[in-house]
C-alpha cells in the first residue's frame, strides 16, 4: 500500500517528517537549548502558523526522542480542570504505549485514584476509559501524574498547547496550583503554547501572577518569504511539477505569511498542476475561489448564528481589513455601525467566538477565508 502521506507535500495537519517541514531552523536550535539548559519556555504566535508543528519537529529530532519522554497536550476544548486532568492523563498514556511495557506500568500504577477505568486487553496493552465523571477528585489525579513525571525512568518534556485555556476554567487557583507542581517537578521540562497573545503575555508577564518570570519566552513569525519559496518550488519539482515563485510570493503576501492558509492553498494547487506542468497566479485565484465556494455552506450557517449586532460588526471589520479605533465616530459612521457602545459589546462578542482577533488594538477577522467570502456579500 503506497504511503499517503507522499501524495501531496504541502501537509495540512500531522507531523509527515522534517522533509515535509520548512525551515524553522533557529527557533527549534532554540528551543533544544533552553531544554537543554533546564529552562521551561512559553510560545506565544498567532494561532495556524505552525507552533504545534515545531513542537512535533523538535520531538522528532534523534537527540530528543533517544534522552527524553515527549507528551503534546492540547487543552483548547477543555471546559475545566476536569477535562484539562483528562486531556493529560489520556496522552501521556497514548504517548507511553509504544514505549514498551515497563514505561505504560509506572504511570498506570501512579494513578491510583483513576485504576478502575484503565483496562488491559488480552495482550496486556492498557485504554484509558475514563469518562469526566471518573475524575471525581481532578487535585489528587493532577499530583499523581506529577508525580509520575517526576519519577519517570527518562526526563520528560511536557507541551501544553493552547495554555492560556486555563484562565477560562470556572475553578480558581489554577494557575498558582500548576505552577507549584510544575516548580517542584525536576524530572519534566514544559512547553506553553499558545495563541491569544495579550492571555498568554499576561499569564507569563505579569507580576501578580504566579507564573511570572518562571519560563523564557519566545514569539514566533511567520517563515521568511524566500525560505518558504525555495520550499514549495522544491516540493513541486519532486513531483516533476513546477511552480512561479511569483506565484508563491503572491499567496504569500496574500496572507500574511499565515503557514496553515499558505500550505492550504498549496496543497490545492498542487494537486490541480499536473506532472510537466506549470502553476501559474491564474490557478491560484482559480484555487482560492473553488476552496472558498467549498465552505459557503458553514459560512452562511456561522454566520445565520450570529446576533445581529456581532454580524453587522463581523462585516464591517472584514470590510476594514485590519480594523483600528473600531470605536471612533469615523469607524461607526463608515460601517453604519448603532453606536460605539454596541460595537464594544458586539467586537467582546466575537472575540469570546473566536471570530475575530485582535492584536495591538487592531481587530482581524480570525479565518482568512471566512473573510474572503464575507467580502463577497
Amino acid at each position: 500500500m503506497a504511503d499517503i502521506r507522499h501524495t501531496n507535500p504541502f501537509i495540512l495537519r500531522g507531523y509527515a517528517g522534517k522533509e515535509y517541514f520548512c525551515d524553522r531552523i533557529e527557533e527549534t536550535k532554540r528551543l533544544c537549548e533552553e531544554i537543554a539548559n533546564g529552562n521551561n519556555v512559553a510560545i506565544i504566535a498567532e494561532r495556524r502558523l505552525g507552533k504545534t508543528g515545531l513542537i512535533y519537529h523538535l520531538f522528532n529530532r534523534p537527540e530528543i526522542k533517544k534522552r527524553y519522554y515527549t507528551f503534546v497536550i492540547d487543552i483548547y476544548a477543555t471546559k475545566n480542570i476536569q477535562e484539562m486532568v483528562n486531556e493529560i492523563g489520556r496522552n501521556i498514556l497514548s504517548e507511553l504505549k509504544p514505549m514498551g511495557t515497563k514505561a505504560v506500568s509506572q504511570f498506570v500504577n501512579m494513578l491510583q485514584s483513576l485504576r478502575s477505568q484503565i483496562t488491559f486487553d488480552a495482550a496486556g496493552t492498557p485504554t484509558w476509559n475514563v469518562g469526566l465523571g471518573d475524575i471525581s477528585t481532578p487535585d489528587v489525579t493532577l499530583d499523581e501524574i506529577f508525580r509520575y513525571l517526576s519519577a519517570a525512568d527518562k526526563h520528560c518534556i511536557v507541551a501544553i498547547d493552547e495554555f492560556q485555556t486555563i484562565t477560562t476554567y470556572p475553578e480558581k487557583g489554577i494557575e498558582a496550583l500548576l505552577r507549584t507542581h510544575i516548580q517542584h517537578c525536576h524530572n519534566a521540562s514544559f512547553i506553553f503554547s499558545g495563541s491569544r497573545r495579550t492571555m498568554m503575555s499576561e499569564i507569563f508577564l505579569s507580576h501578580a501572577r504566579p507564573f511570572y518570570q518562571s519560563t523564557s519566552i519566545m514569539t514566533i513569525g511567520p517563515i521568511d518569504k524566500e525560505k518558504y519559496a525555495d520550499f514549495a518550488t522544491t516540493m513541486f519539482r519532486k513531483g516533476d511539477k513546477n511552480i512561479d515563485r511569483d506565484t508563491i510570493y503572491g499567496i504569500y503576501r496574500r496572507f500574511d505569511g499565515i503557514t496553515w492558509y499558505v500550505q492550504k492553498l498549496m496543497n490545492k494547487l498542487y494537486s490541480m498542476t499536473a506532472g510537466g506542468e506549470t502553476c501559474t497566479a491564474d490557478m491560484a485565484e482559480a484555487a482560492l475561489s473553488q476552496l472558498i465556494s467549498d465552505s459557503t455552506e458553514a459560512y452562511q450557517f456561522l454566520l445565520y448564528q450570529l446576533p445581529a449586532k456581532q454580524k453587522e460588526q463581523l462585516l464591517a471589520i472584514s470590510k476594514a481589513g485590519k480594523a483600528t479605533a473600531i470605536t471612533s465616530s469615523a469607524f461607526v459612521k463608515k460601517y453604519r455601525l448603532p453606536s460605539p457602545s454596541s460595537v464594544q459589546s458586539a467586537v467582546k462578542g466575537l472575540i469570546e467566538k473566536d471570530f475575530v482577533t485582535v492584536n495591538k488594538d487592531t481587530y482581524e477577522v480570525y479565518d482568512r477565508f471566512f473573510a474572503i467570502w464575507l467580502n463577497q456579500l
